[in-house]
């Protein structure tokens, strides 16, 4: 059996999908609502957004050029430089929850 981890996107649960899926024999499971620290795309979209301020955000660009430029400058340059300090932007952010008292 192929078991798949997916977020809450309308394309991931829609009734079509989960209808494929089932007709594939694969079990589909959904994280929970708003759940950054377990989808693992969240680390990627939080350095788009790191690079769009450095590197796009309040900046005219003359060409196609030079806005690859900027952007492959930021990963080349800004990134290496700023990357130790980003642990406070992209983490784990794990909330830690205690173990229940009874169990089920």
């Amino acid at each position: 059996k192929i078991h798949v981890i997916l977020d809450n996107g309308s394309y991931n649960s829609c009734q079509k999908t989960r209808e494929e899926a089932g007709k594939r024999g694969i079990k589909l499971h959904f994280l929970p609502p708003y759940s950054p620290n377990l989808n693992h795309i969240e680390r990627l979209w939080k350095i788009w957004k790191i690079m769009n301020e450095h590197a796009r955000n309040n900046r005219f660009f003359g060409s196609a050029k030079e806005f690859r430029e900027s952007i492959f400058g930021f990963f080349a340059e800004t990134w290496p430089l700023i990357r130790p300090y980003m642990s406070t932007r992209i983490n784990d952010s794990f909330h830690i929850v205690k173990k229940s008292s009874f169990s089920s």
